[in-house]
């Protein structure tokens, strides 16, 4: 596994405390936050999809205060983290977050500035990338970022033992996730009408790609 692999959300404490901590968050963030600064808009809405704990769109809401943050996830333990995570950090530039299944067609929301998705594509059915770019296409106006961040396997970059063992770990925990190729990913792009821009090699075997709409 990864040292940046999803684990299992750990609550903050004990008692029914709706807040989880993801590990690699603290971990990953800043590196994040260091290529965000370079391909967000200077103003505007960001969608976060597959938000998990919060913890990176608080992060980043402090971080970018001049830009608005939307949060949202499919699941409803992930909603209540992030609803409990955005009230202990009261910003006004971060909303409560939506209820929004990448993989479905309809999504409750009409535009947005950019879109960002950290640590969802391997670790969800081939249909959620596919709705992620589908629906980010049309949300996104042109020259607008898509950026993803995760673990890829890339046609002439040799795959790390400890990323192989991750995609490992988790086809058996769900045949239907696991490692994309770039390739692929590229591909699908491509069908909606977004190209790569960029891509960047980040710390733990990750990798940040940024698609736009021409």
């Amino acid at each position: 596994m990864t040292q940046d692999a999803p684990a299992p959300w750990t609550p903050q404490g004990d008692g029914p405390d709706p807040r989880r901590h993801a590990p690699a968050t603290l971990r990953n963030r800043d590196a994040i936050a260091t290529v965000l600064r370079d391909e967000l808009p200077d103003a505007g809405l960001v969608l976060e999809v597959a938000s998990g704990s919060g913890e990176h769109v608080v992060h980043f809401a402090v971080t970018f205060p001049a830009l608005d943050w939307q949060p949202s996830d499919p699941d409803p333990a992930a909603l209540a983290s992030i609803a409990a995570l955005r009230g202990d950090a009261n910003l006004s530039n971060l909303r409560a977050p939506l209820l929004l299944d990448a993989a479905s067609v309809d999504w409750p929301i009409d535009a947005a500035d950019a879109l960002l998705c950290i640590n969802m594509v391997h670790i969800s059915p081939w249909a959620a990338t596919l709705g992620l770019l589908a629906c980010g296409a049309r949300l996104l106006a042109p020259g607008a970022p898509l950026i993803l961040y995760g673990p890829y396997v890339e046609d002439d970059v040799p795959t790390a033992p400890s990323n192989l063992a991750f995609d490992r770990s988790l086809k058996d925990r769900n045949p239907q996730w696991g490692l994309r190729t770039l390739t692929d990913v590229d591909r699908a792009a491509a069908c909606v009408g977004l190209a790569r821009s960029r891509r960047v090699a980040m710390p733990a075997n990750n990798l940040m790609l940024v698609y736009r709409r021409g």
